[in-house]
């Protein structure tokens, strides 16, 4: 929990529509409002209609992938509102 909202955190989580089987059963037992993983290198946010949370995958700031450029994302929660979205480009890979 942060704030008021249920958050899921997990390394490799698939995306709405894609989601590992596992992984989607762990999101409909637990019904978080956020649910944060990477590891593809590929930024998206996607609000999940079917499971009702807002997905995030931050891209990747490492130096080693097929990413060009390093990404993260900044936001906020306060009391039930995740909001002031923001993503941030760190600069090329090299």
């Amino acid at each position: 929990m942060c704030e008021e909202v249920k958050v899921f955190i997990t390394h490799i989580g698939g995306y709405p529509g894609k989601y590992p089987a596992r992984i989607k059963q762990l999101l409909k037992q637990h019904r978080p409002n956020l649910f944060i993983c990477g590891h593809s290198h590929i930024l998206k946010i996607i609000y999940d209609k079917e499971l009702s949370l807002l997905h995030i995958n931050p891209g990747a700031c490492g130096v080693h992938g097929f990413h060009a450029v390093k990404t993260c994302v900044r936001f906020e929660i306060e009391g039930k509102d995740i909001k002031n979205l923001a993503i941030i480009e760190l600069g090329k890979r090299a």
